[in-house]
């Protein structure tokens, strides 16, 4: 609880009203690693900030080796099938826990309420969309304008826990290449 208050602390004066408010509708959860905690065609009905942990969004393929990785999450960030969660249809794609996962998460119906009755609750539902557009249109033109060696890069300056902490065969599928052509780059570099 400590650690989604501090983070919004740093966006935002919360009332203490607001803040009891909000914190009665969280509810923790906690995956272990590898647990796939949304499937494809269920609907996304929380909106959750990590504690600790790493969750990968990804589509799945009947090859595992096919899957397409285009999104990481981490320890102090929200997470959420965010598209499947404001339409409340089913998801296209999963996310999955690749560590031992801890999560505060509240639900849609519980998000309507805070929206309602408090100022907090518009805030977090605005920064949440605002960060998952922000970090799906740097995605998107990075794919567009940059080599694979260079997003590979980027990653690497602007993510380096990604790299820790993720699998290289996710990596190279979050950049748009095969693991054969990501070792071919980790080799030149």
């Amino acid at each position: 609880m400590e650690q989604i208050k501090a983070y919004l602390d740093q966006i935002a004066d919360i009332s203490p009203s607001d803040w009891e408010y909000f914190t009665s509708k969280l509810e923790p959860r906690f995956f272990s690693k590898k647990t796939i905690f949304l499937r494809q065609n269920e609907v996304e009905n929380h909106i959750s900030f990590i504690e600790s942990g790493v969750v990968r969004l990804f589509i799945p393929k009947e090859d595992p080796s096919k899957e397409i990785t285009f999104g990481f999450c981490f320890k102090d960030e929200f997470v959420s099938a965010y598209d499947s969660f404001l339409t409340q249809s089913p998801t296209a794609y999963q996310l999955q826990a690749l560590s031992d996962t801890k999560m505060m998460s509240i639900t849609y119906g519980d998000l309507q309420l805070v929206y309602k009755h408090t100022e907090l609750g518009n805030l977090i539902g605005r920064l949440t969309a605002e960060r998952l557009f922000l970090i799906k249109s740097k995605r998107e033109q990075n794919l567009l304008h940059l080599s694979a060696e260079e997003r590979y890069l980027n990653l690497f300056k602007e993510r380096p826990e990604l790299l820790k902490e993720v699998p290289l065969k996710y990596i190279s599928s979050y950049i748009g290449v095969t693991s054969q052509a990501l070792s071919r780059i980790r080799k030149r570099l």
